[in-house]
């Protein structure tokens, strides 16, 4: 039998056809056709590993017989572009000062336009007492995980939305200490990049496992928080 065969793109050039006519026995397959295009246009065996193959407009394998008056085709895979690139993500437990101008520079992409920052800090005063000092504590594995856990439901709350930072400080921290951080990029204001700051510093609240603990001229005092975890705040809810 004989098959004609369309070549594209990389194929054709190789050719230099766009079409070419190959005789085959009866019971052949495509990897029959394969060898036999190697064999006859040496020309394209580099792209004969990774080309595709099709077959009455449907995708054909190795074993896919073939028989008179079948449409072949034979064309490199298709170019669907290369994969995008991955959105920033910065999620941190920390003793150390966070540095938001670095933070900014990481969320922005070329297609940002927007930076929103959330920064929450030591109060000198609370409820009618002075505070010298806040000692933050994390149970760190759960909270790093937790805060991966934000990021994840931000993007899916919030999908135009670009580049993230979740920053926990840890440790005893002075008055006017900038305590937590919350960034989020977008490529304009209207995007999500307010709702899906406040989302996060509210969820941090409710799910990242951080204590603290005012220190102050009349001594000290764990601040215990009143949510109570819900299923859906697993990181798996089916476990």
């Amino acid at each position: 039998m004989q098959l004609r065969v369309k070549l594209f793109a990389t194929l054709r050039d190789r050719v230099k056809a766009r079409e070419v006519t190959v005789e085959l026995n009866d019971g052949a397959t495509v990897a029959t056709l394969r060898d036999k295009l190697v064999a006859e246009y040496p020309a394209v065996a580099p792209s004969m590993p990774t080309c595709v193959v099709s077959v009455n407009q449907e995708f054909a394998f190795a074993d896919t017989p073939l028989h008179a008056g079948d449409e072949v085709a034979l064309f490199p895979p298709v170019s669907g572009g290369a994969d995008a690139p991955a959105l920033p993500t910065i999620t941190r437990v920390t003793p150390d000062s966070i540095d938001v101008s670095q933070i900014i520079a990481s969320l922005t992409l070329p297609t940002t336009g927007a930076v929103v920052i959330f920064s929450g800090a030591v109060r000198g005063s609370e409820r009618d007492k002075q505070v010298a000092q806040l000692f933050y504590e994390a149970y760190t594995p759960m909270a790093q995980a937790k805060l991966r856990q934000v990021a994840d439901e931000m993007r899916a709350h919030f999908p135009a939305i670009e580049g993230i930072a979740l920053i926990q400080r840890v440790g005893t921290l002075a008055a006017g200490e900038p305590t937590v951080l919350v960034a989020v990029s977008s490529p304009h204001r209207d995007q999500g990049c307010f709702e899906a700051a406040r989302y996060g510093i509210d969820r941090i609240k409710e799910i990242v496992p951080v204590w603290k603990k005012e220190i102050g001229p009349n001594g000290e005092e764990w601040v215990e928080g009143h949510y109570a975890p819900q299923p859906g705040d697993r990181i798996h809810p089916s476990v």
